[in-house]
């Protein structure tokens, strides 16, 4: 099997001859689109201060040069501002093209079009997270009208990644702190449900499958997003949900979860022994050798402060019992 049949079979659990990896010799390449109306660089404005704008116009700020910072200021600040606001273009096929011609040479790997986001990870910078959240509530219309614009811009994203080939998209969106989602699961039902149930419909039409990352602990949400029609989720803290938790979700859904060992929890006991103890729980209870586990690695140990061999430990126990005669 080639990178792309394995993939294909993880997400059909139909029993690939090894676990899907995005490490070493990854299973997957990806592409984006070239059109951006507003991002400008980072820029070191003062002693202890570095900005950028963003694609879609935001305001950017961090205290040194390699965090990845918060919006300092949202583009739409006042109501008004969404009536005279131009929306970034990504209706055009020509700005597909790098991604078109990494599809090209690489026509056995699994290929990502990758997504800014879906309509809250937008939203939320455009207004600032908190006043959006507030806008949920007291301006509920206004909300509608900022989301619906942007949801068209996502359609267009997804129609033209599947005119180039592409097996996905891959969007990130971080729906919870460490204890709880951003909102009530109710909330987040009457509004987002429906828009991912769009997306995700609009996707399966052109034949993509949806893959989302998310940080934080999202469990109230998952059989929502599971039910509207996300493949594959992407938790870098698998251990914050529980691996019996995502194990139990897989008990009536085709649903693929793909992670490291856990960042914040497991890798950080530096212990070898724990770590590949975790690997091969993730293989046994989520992957089984008939799909649904992706085994992923966190592409910046500098940023969670740890020597990249506690990941290695991890790759390598992925690698070495990832194996489906192991499970026959």
């Amino acid at each position: 099997m080639n990178s792309r049949e394995i993939v294909c079979r993880t997400l059909d659990f139909e029993y690939p001859e090894r676990v899907a990896r995005s490490f070493g010799v990854s299973d997957f390449c990806g592409g984006g689109c070239s059109a951006r109306s507003y991002a400008v660089p980072w820029k070191k404005v003062s002693e202890k201060r570095w900005e950028r704008i963003d694609e879609w116009g935001n305001l950017w700020a961090r205290v040194d040069e390699t965090s990845m910072g918060e919006v300092a200021k949202g583009v739409i600040e006042k109501f008004s501002d969404l009536d005279s606001y131009g929306f970034p273009d990504y209706s055009r096929p020509q700005d597909y093209e790098a991604a078109r011609e990494n599809r090209r040479r690489n026509p056995d790997k699994w290929f990502i079009g990758f997504l800014p986001g879906f309509t809250f990870n937008i939203a939320r910078k455009m207004r600032k997270l908190e006043q959006y959240l507030v806008d949920l509530f007291i301006e509920p219309e206004f909300v509608h009208e900022l989301d619906d614009r942007i949801d068209v811009m996502l359609e267009n994203m997804i129609r033209n990644y599947a005119a180039i080939g592409a097996d996905s998209v891959m969007f990130p969106e971080d729906w919870g702190t460490q204890n709880q989602t951003f909102i009530s699961p109710e909330l987040w039902r009457k509004e987002f449900f429906p828009r991912f149930q769009k997306l995700c419909g609009i996707a399966h039409e052109n034949k993509i499958k949806v893959f989302m990352h998310s940080c934080g602990q999202t469990e109230e949400i998952v059989p929502g997003l599971i039910e509207a029609g996300i493949d594959v989720l992407q938790f870098d803290q698998p251990d914050l949900h529980g691996i019996d938790t995502l194990a139990s979700h897989q008990q009536n859904s085709r649903i693929t979860f793909w992670c490291p060992v856990d960042i914040q929890k497991t890798l950080q006991m530096r212990d070898e022994t724990v770590i590949r103890n975790k690997a091969r729980e993730m293989l046994d209870k989520l992957w089984k050798g008939r799909g649904g586990f992706i085994a992923g690695y966190y592409g910046d140990n500098a940023s969670i402060g740890l020597d990249p061999r506690y990941q290695e430990f991890a790759c390598d126990e992925f690698v070495k019992c990832g194996v489906g005669s192991k499970y026959l």
